[in-house]
């Protein structure tokens, strides 16, 4: 009877850590599910991480990756020499990256943040990659046009911006790819007018 006691609370504890472990592993994945915006992880193709490349070149300057999962355009932005950061709201995601950031030698070139893409000013970024959803968009293009400098490009996976109008585009299907230059856009050429001196003729 007190072997067979001792066996049931051991299989009690068990299950009980089985479940608990499985909730700490599950609960960061599941959690987006349940946010009013809902962002669940899907990773890039390698068709799209070579469109957003395509787009990057001839670029430079600091590179953030919006929703960054599991640090795959973020550690192949910083083998092309970009100082790149990604942030991601899952943590398990954001130490995996870590660690594929160490294993492929580019750690020093990058950074990963586990952070609310809405609580974080993107101002001083010129290269913006977004991974988003529909839902999303119309809210995060105002928050990049209100934060971003004219000389900013925007990369969008997936989904376009509901506004604005894309200076370029490759890929296909769910490998395209958008990319906006803010200095386009008719908030950037109202603040240069904004500083523009008027002199009488």
């Amino acid at each position: 009877g007190a072997g067979r006691s001792g066996w049931g609370l051991a299989a009690t504890a068990g299950l009980g850590g089985t479940l608990l472990a499985l909730y700490a592993v599950l609960t960061p994945f599941v959690t987006p599910a349940l946010r009013r915006v809902c962002l669940p992880f899907v990773p890039a193709t390698a068709a799209q991480v070579r469109n957003v490349l395509k787009m990057l070149e001839g670029r430079s300057g600091a590179l953030v990756d919006i929703g960054s999962g599991d640090g795959r355009i973020v550690i192949a932005a910083a083998k092309k020499g970009f100082k790149a950061v990604g942030y991601e709201l899952n943590p398990w995601l954001v130490w995996y990256s870590r660690y594929r950031a160490w294993r492929d030698g580019v750690h020093q070139n990058t950074k990963f943040y586990i952070s609310d893409l809405w609580k974080v000013s993107f101002s001083h970024y010129r290269n913006i990659v977004v991974f988003g959803v529909p839902q999303m968009m119309p809210q995060l293009e105002k928050k990049l046009e209100e934060e971003l400098e004219c000389n900013a490009r925007i990369i969008a996976c997936r989904f376009p911006f509901p506004c604005w109008i894309p200076d370029h585009t490759t890929g296909k299907g769910i490998d395209t790819v958008w990319a906006y230059d803010l200095q386009h856009s008719r908030r950037c050429e109202t603040k240069s007018l904004e500083i523009t001196p008027v002199t009488d003729s």
